[in-house]
């Protein structure tokens, strides 16, 4: 039983080659690992500092909830103001057409007052007229 050696050959040709992409394979594989390695390192300070930025913005959303709270406060007691304004702005106004009533009936009390006033003018006039003619005056 001879052994064929060209046979064997192609047989052994196949298996280097297999051996060989699997040798490469590897290689790959190891290289794709130190990159990833590599990728991971760098990637642990960023999301670090992310960590930090998403605190800060926490707390200043907290801020931002109590300034708001404040605010809706705020705005209540105006509303609650607005309102008491309101009503004293109707007794303002009951008060200021009490007011206008009042001088209305004064003002037709004082029309004969007026008219007296007015004629005793005229009567002056007269008399100083009259007694002007007899040199009086």
């Amino acid at each position: 039983m001879a052994i064929n050696p060209i046979v064997d050959r192609p047989a052994r040709g196949g298996e280097r080659q297999r051996l060989r992409k699997l040798a490469q394979a590897a290689l790959n594989a190891d290289q794709t690992v130190d990159q990833v390695e590599d990728l991971l390192t760098a990637v642990g300070p960023v999301l670090g500092a992310l960590e930090g930025t998403l605190e800060g913005l926490d707390t200043t959303i907290d801020r931002l909830n109590t300034s708001l709270d404040d605010l809706g406060s705020t705005i209540a007691k105006v509303d609650t103001t607005i309102d008491r304004l309101a009503q004293v702005v109707v007794r303002l106004e009951k008060v200021v057409g009490r007011v206008e009533t009042i001088v209305g009936v004064a003002e037709q009390a004082f029309k004969p007052l007026g008219m007296l006033e007015s004629a005793g003018h005229e009567v002056e006039k007269i008399g100083r007229g009259i007694a002007s003619r007899f040199g009086l005056g």
